[in-house]
């Protein structure tokens, strides 16, 4: 299941090359965190599927992935057992709990740089 988080602007300043690079390195930082909190998250028995996970950007897009031909069963199977902390739903879980915590890091720099 996709989901995203969108942050909207809409003012001119933003839009100025100094401004998308500062929305672009929030936005590395936000997906970064929320990277770190899934990956507390994922099931466990090697490593390989935690290892195997990546926040990417591409100037004002991003996403977060974990590439292991089971990534997907792993997160979509709620029966299966896991060791203690660990879960299923991992990515989605961590994007819920750390929404706002995504968003302010988004806004932070986009905040002082505007401020200024």
């Amino acid at each position: 299941m996709t989901q995203y988080a969108r942050m909207n602007w809409q003012g001119d300043r933003l839009w100025t090359s100094r401004g998308r690079r500062i929305a672009s390195r929030g936005l590395t930082q936000a997906l970064e965190h929320t990277l770190g909190v899934s990956n507390a998250h994922v099931p466990l028995e090697e490593g390989t599927l935690e290892r195997s996970g990546r926040a990417d950007v591409d100037g004002l897009n991003g996403s977060i992935s974990y590439d292991t031909v089971y990534a997907v069963r792993q997160h979509e199977e709620l029966d299966w057992k896991h060791l203690p902390g660990r879960t299923a739903k991992y990515l989605e879980n961590a994007m819920n709990s750390e929404r706002t915590v995504m968003l302010n890091l988004m806004a932070v720099g986009l905040r002082d740089w505007l401020r200024g």
